[in-house]
């Protein structure tokens, strides 16, 4: 395992579940202390968890998207505890419903700076956008695994679109690789 390995950390999980019926959003904001619901703005009402620190985003549908949690088992916590709430509040809840992970925000630290143009240049105008102009990062699109990676010139990375938490481990290894391949850093 790598230095840069080493450094990863999970900033974000967004996972989604259904209980499989329709909510009444308005009542159900009335009922949930720490919740927000204004249809003008968002469909959905937001009920933030204080621990683990997270927010669910509830739909009419019966569909919840938690974000915010720093791992997945804080995701399973904190949906469980929706969950749970809903249940309190006499709405059925299916007997464990599916959670499925949608996305894993990671960050991580190469250790060392970084030349951006000359790793555009390096890898290709097919796989990345960099526009410095624009956005201070280098944006690589990665097949495999499928995620996103914004390099900055400090040498510290964003990796997105993980599904697992090894996407992001083997995404750095990808990057390490394809760096040193093309003699970068110096």
């Amino acid at each position: 395992m790598s230095v840069a390995s080493e450094s990863i950390q999970i900033e974000n999980v967004v996972a989604s579940s259904d209980i499989g019926q329709e909510l009444d959003l308005e009542t159900l904001a009335n009922d949930l202390v720490a919740s927000d619901y204004n249809p003008d703005n968002f469909p959905g009402l937001v009920y933030r968890l204080q621990e683990p620190k997270a927010a669910a985003l509830i739909f009419r549908s019966g569909k919840i998207v938690c974000t915010g949690a720093n791992s997945i088992e804080n995701v399973t916590t904190a949906l469980q505890q929706v969950f749970d709430e809903l249940c309190d509040l006499g709405i059925q809840v299916t007997d464990s419903p599916k959670i499925e992970v949608q996305n894993i925000v990671s960050s991580a630290d190469l250790g060392h700076t970084l030349n951006l143009n000359a790793i555009a240049i390096g890898l290709g105008l097919e796989k990345i956008e960099y526009e410095p102009e624009q956005f201070p990062g280098l944006v690589y699109r990665l097949d495999e695994p499928s995620v996103v990676a914004l390099l900055f010139g400090s040498g510290k990375l964003v990796i997105t679109g993980g599904k697992q938490l090894d996407d992001a481990e083997q995404a750095l290894s990808v990057i390490e690789d394809r760096l040193t391949d093309l003699g970068l850093p110096d």
